[in-house]
């Protein structure tokens, strides 16, 4: 088991503080990583959130998955490894 949770379907304006306040109803948080663009800088709609013990991250996950967290329904869930990333096509053009 794991203590890093996977949250999706978040608002676009939603805060670490504010993650970090509704997780912290079944546990300590360890860290809070929501995902942005890396153009815009602005949010994508899906972070992570860290437990501090396999407890705590399971009670969070089990309390919030389907749950109303400003006017969105969220999805948590225990998140998956990171895959090897390619790079980008992008990417190749500017070598």
């Amino acid at each position: 088991m794991q203590n890093r949770l996977y949250v999706g379907n978040l608002p676009y304006s939603t805060t670490d503080e504010q993650l970090r306040e509704y997780f912290g109803e079944y546990g300590d948080v360890q860290e809070i990583a929501i995902i942005t663009d890396r153009e815009t800088g602005l949010s994508k709609g899906f972070g992570f959130v860290t437990m501090t013990t396999e407890e705590d991250a399971v009670a969070a996950m089990n309390g919030l998955n389907g749950t109303a967290f400003g006017g969105r329904t969220i999805k948590v869930d225990l998140a998956r490894p990171r895959a090897e990333r390619r790079p980008r096509q992008q990417d190749y053009n500017r070598r």
